[in-house]
C-alpha cells in the first residue's frame, strides 16, 4: 500500500484520498481496509524497524543532546574555523569537549 499523498479529494460528493500511486480511497474503501485490518493484524514481530532522524553517536542508540551558551566572539570564531574545516559546528564542539573531558 502506498503513502497517501492528497487528502480531502471529492469523489462524487464522498470524502477520498489519494496515494502515491494514484489509488483513490474512499470513506468505504478505508473502512473496509480497517475491518480487515482488525480481523487479521499484521505479526509485528516480523516487522522491521525504521529510524528516523540522524543516526546516533553513540552505543545502544544513544547520543544525549548538549546544550550551552557562548559569548559572540567565541560562537563567530568558532563557526569561521568549522568552515574553514568544512565541518560543523556540532562536530567541532564534539572534538573539543572529547579533547577536553580526556586531558
Amino acid at each position: 500500500m502506498g503513502k497517501v499523498r492528497k487528502q480531502k479529494k471529492k469523489v462524487e460528493e464522498e470524502l477520498a484520498w489519494e496515494t502515491s500511486s494514484g489509488a483513490v480511497i474512499t470513506e468505504e474503501i478505508a473502512e473496509q481496509m480497517a475491518e480487515d485490518f482488525e480481523k487479521n493484524p499484521p505479526d509485528l514481530s516480523t516487522w522491521e524497524r525504521r529510524y528516523v532522524g540522524r543516526p546516533s553517536l553513540g552505543p545502544n542508540g544513544l547520543s544525549p543532546r548538549v546544550s550551552f551558551r557562548v559569548p559572540p566572539d567565541l560562537h563567530k570564531a568558532a563557526w569561521a574555523r568549522a568552515d574553514k574545516e568544512g565541518r560543523s559546528l556540532s562536530d567541532l564542539a564534539r572534538e573539543a569537549f572529547t579533547r577536553y573531558m580526556d586531558s
